[in-house]
C-alpha cells in the first residue's frame, strides 16, 4: 500500500511538472489523493477520535492503511495528532483549521455522488 501510494504521488507530481493547466488541483491531489484520505477526513468532521475508535468507524480501512493515511494527513497539516500523557498513552486525532476548511468541498462531492454515483444517471 505504501508503495502504491508513493507511485500515485509520483504520477501526480509528474503530471504537475508537465505543464498541467490545473496546478491547484494537482496540489490538492497530492494532499487528499491518498486512498482513504477523504473517508478519514469525513469521519473526523464528527469530532476528535482515538485510533481504535477511528478504526471501528472506518472498518473498511486496514490498520496499516489507516496509520499511513493519518501520518500523511498529519504531515500535510490536515490532521492534528495529540498525545496525552497517561497510562496507557492516549493519542487523539482531530482536524486542523485547514482540514475543517475542506468541509464545503466534501459536501459538494457528496452531493455529486448522490446525483451521479451509481453510474446510471449519465447514460
Amino acid at each position: 500500500m505504501v508503495k502504491r501510494h508513493a507511485e500515485e504521488e509520483q504520477e501526480i507530481e509528474e503530471w504537475s511538472r508537465e505543464g498541467s493547466d490545473h496546478p491547484h488541483i494537482c496540489s490538492v491531489l497530492e494532499i487528499l489523493g491518498a486512498k482513504w484520505s477523504i473517508l478519514v477526513i469525513a469521519e473526523l468532521y464528527k469530532g476528535p477520535r482515538r485510533f481504535q475508535q477511528l478504526q471501528r468507524d472506518v472498518a473498511v480501512v486496514r490498520t496499516q492503511s489507516l496509520t499511513n493515511v493519518l501520518r500523511h494527513l498529519e504531515s500535510t497539516g490536515i490532521v492534528r495528532r495529540e498525545v496525552y500523557p497517561s497510562v496507557p498513552v492516549m493519542v487523539e486525532y482531530s482536524l486542523t483549521d485547514k482540514g475543517r476548511d475542506f468541509q464545503a468541498a466534501l459536501k459538494e462531492m457528496e452531493n455529486w455522488a448522490i446525483r451521479w454515483g451509481s453510474g446510471e444517471q449519465g447514460k
